[in-house]
């Protein structure tokens, strides 16, 4: 069943941080809606206190995340070990989409490394923290991050982003509203 604790130690804080890769969950209310599961990689979590996460979130071809968080708040961000000994923590909590140009852009993105192509950044307070044993996980060797993202934005331009944006961000896979289709 695993550890539980209230809060992040520096244990699971350094956990975290050795990890490539972490994975973020949310789902709709409704019995009907779909359960998102994303993985993420580059550098963009931050531990921001022992009860407040973030990560800098880019353009990409849904927006479930923030449809969810809109709705109802819930988030659980998982990292698991693909390297060394087995080790999983997953963080529970509620999010909040923040937005460019807000007061809380303002005060969050000095944190995170901003590309042309960040949307958005996911901030959560973090309610439940487990670690589990994580012996079922793979072993995998990390090579390095991909490009694909980047050089697909700097084609489409910032111009590009925007429409793109308008036509597949705006609006979740059941429907629901995103916080950038707020901001219009």
């Amino acid at each position: 069943m695993g550890t539980f604790s209230n809060s992040i130690t520096t244990a699971h804080q350094k956990f975290a941080e050795k990890q490539h890769m972490f994975f973020v969950s949310t789902a709709p209310l409704g019995a009907d809606g779909h359960i998102n599961l994303s993985p993420k990689g580059l550098d963009c979590f931050r531990f921001l206190s022992s009860a407040t996460v973030g990560y800098m979130d880019l353009i990409s071809s849904g927006n479930e995340t923030s449809a969810h968080i809109l709705e109802n708040g819930r988030i659980t961000f998982m990292f698991c070990s693909f390297e060394g000994a087995p080790n999983i923590l997953r963080l529970y909590g509620t999010g909040t989409t923040v937005l460019p140009g807000t007061d809380l852009w303002n005060d969050y993105a000095p944190q995170f490394t901003i590309y042309p192509s960040t949307r958005q950044l996911i901030i959560a307070e973090i309610s439940l923290v487990q670690t589990s044993c994580g012996w079922g996980v793979p072993l995998f060797e990390y090579q390095g991050e991909r490009d694909v993202h980047f050089k697909w934005a700097e084609k489409l331009g910032p111009d590009g982003l925007v429409e793109y944006v308008d036509e597949n961000n705006l609006v979740s896979l059941d429907g629901l509203p995103t916080s950038l289709s707020l901001s219009k």
